[in-house]
C-alpha cells in the first residue's frame, strides 16, 4: 500500500468536513505521514460546489493554527474505488454514504468520526454526531473544533496501524494486510460504545496557542 486516501464527507463540504480534513492533516505532517497519506473531503450535496469554506470555518481553523485552502466538492458513488476510509461527521452521512457505496466492500469503508473519540457517549450532549453549527453561531464552529480534535488522534493511530501492516505485508507476502471489511470489524468492537472519560488527552493547538498568549 503505497497511500492511504481518507475522504471526510458532510452535508455542504463548507464547515465540519473542511475542518476535520484540516485538523486530520495537520496531525497527519506532525508524524511524518503525509508521504503516505492523502487527505481530502467532500460533501453529500451539491449546493455548494466550487465554494471556499464557511468563513466561520476559516476563522475558527486560523484561530487555532492550522491552515486550509479549501473548494467544495460533491461526494460521488464511483470515488469509493479511491479511497480507503470515508469518515462520516454524523449518522445521517453514515446512512447515505452506505447507501450509495457500489459493493459492500465499499460501504465497509465508511467509519463515523465521533467513533475514533474514546470519550464520545451518548450522554456528553453529542452523541456520535459532529453537529451542524451552519445555522448557528461561533460556538457551535467552536464546538465542532473541540469534538474533531478528540477524535483526530484515534483515526491517525488506526490509519497508522494499517500503514506499518501493510509494510510488514510487504517484508512478508505470507502476512494478510487487513481490507476495509477487517478494519470495520476490529474497529467496530470499540465503535459506538459509550466509555468512561480520559483523565487527561493531548493537548490541542487552540490551547497551545492560548497558552503561548498568556505566555505560559
Amino acid at each position: 500500500m503505497d497511500t492511504f486516501r481518507v475522504c471526510f464527507v458532510c452535508t455542504g463540504n463548507i464547515c465540519r468536513s473542511p475542518m476535520a480534513e484540516a485538523v486530520f492533516r495537520s496531525h497527519v505532517e506532525e508524524a511524518g505521514l503525509e508521504d503516505r497519506i492523502a487527505v481530502s473531503s467532500a460533501g453529500t450535496g451539491g449546493w455548494h460546489v466550487g465554494d471556499p469554506a464557511d468563513p466561520r470555518t476559516a476563522e475558527t481553523l486560523e484561530s487555532a493554527g492550522y491552515e486550509l485552502v479549501h473548494s467544495a466538492r460533491q461526494f460521488e458513488p464511483e470515488w469509493f474505488a479511491g479511497q480507503d476510509l470515508v469518515v462520516a461527521l454524523d449518522e445521517g452521512h453514515e446512512r447515505e454514504l452506505r447507501a450509495m457505496a457500489p459493493t459492500p466492500r465499499d460501504a465497509a469503508k465508511v467509519r463515523l468520526l465521533r467513533s475514533y473519540d474514546p470519550t464520545a457517549s451518548e450522554r456528553d450532549g453529542f452523541g456520535f454526531d459532529v453537529p451542524d453549527p451552519y445555522y448557528g453561531g461561533t460556538r457551535g464552529f467552536d464546538d465542532v473544533l473541540r469534538l474533531v480534535e478528540a477524535a483526530v488522534p484515534g483515526l491517525l493511530s488506526e490509519v497508522a496501524a494499517t500503514l506499518d501492516a501493510a509494510t510488514l505485508d510487504t517484508a512478508d507476502p505470507d502476512a494478510a494486510t487487513p481490507d476495509a471489511a477487517d478494519r470495520e470489524e476490529a474497529h467496530g468492537q470499540r465503535a459506538h460504545r459509550p466509555q468512561a472519560r480520559q483523565q487527561s488527552r493531548p493537548q490541542s493547538r487552540r490551547e497551545a496557542a492560548q497558552r503561548k498568549a498568556a505566555g505560559r
